[in-house]
């Protein structure tokens, strides 16, 4: 018996160790790396709102296509310990799972495939590029932009409930609105405001296994 129907993940420092937007940054000079760390750490600790940095970091950063396609590489390299059987037990017992990520949905995409996720079950922002591979800009209509905009997308998927949703920043920590229970994941990063708000704390797969399989 699950103690939760549904698990809404967030993919970076959560599912995997990486930070895309950072990773991203880190190419370019370092005055750049220093300036996107800085913003999307206020923004993951809630001292900034998403919606404020969003679109600001891509268009300083600009990344190509061809980046888009290392990140997805460096994502599969960096699956949190654990997790595919984790994922996998959860699948076998019924559980619905969904990632649900403000990352770029290109990269995050091969990973997820690899961990078993159809892609309607992928949820994160498409990148926009010309005909050369270069940045053209992101899908500003997503929700997944903004600071609500987790709890809004995963408010409208209606899953099954109880829901349990899993994440380690501002953005997961908004999820409290929609799900029934949140839990700070703190095995990559711990930010004390997400961990405030969090009805648990889980540092590993194999906590998030006997939350939802207790």
């Amino acid at each position: 018996m699950s103690a939760f129907a549904s698990v809404v993940l967030d993919m970076d420092s959560t599912l995997a160790s990486v930070e895309g937007i950072d990773w991203l940054a880190s190419r370019r000079a370092p005055a750049v790396a220093f300036e996107i760390t800085a913003l999307t750490e206020r923004a993951m600790n809630g001292e900034l709102t998403l919606d404020e940095v969003y679109g600001e970091r891509f268009a300083i950063i600009r990344p190509t296509e061809r980046e888009i396609g290392e990140l997805a590489r460096l994502y599969e390299s960096s699956v949190a310990p654990g997790a595919p059987g984790v994922l996998a037990r959860l699948r076998a017992a019924g559980v619905e799972l969904r990632i649900v990520s403000g990352g770029v949905l290109q990269a995050i995409l091969p990973v997820a495939r690899a961990l078993g996720f159809a892609d309607l079950e992928v949820h994160a922002v498409r990148l926009q590029f010309d005909a050369g591979g270069e940045y053209a800009g992101f899908d500003d209509a997503s929700p997944l932009t903004t600071q609500l905009g987790k709890a809004e997308l995963v408010q409208s998927l209606a899953l099954p409930r109880p829901i349990l949703a899993v994440g380690d920043g501002s953005t997961d920590a908004a999820l409290v609105r929609v799900a029934d229970s949140f839990a700070a994941y703190t095995g990559f990063v711990r930010r004390e405001p997400v961990v405030a708000v969090a009805d648990h704390e889980v540092r590993s797969f194999d906590a998030i296994l006997r939350l939802v399989l207790a």
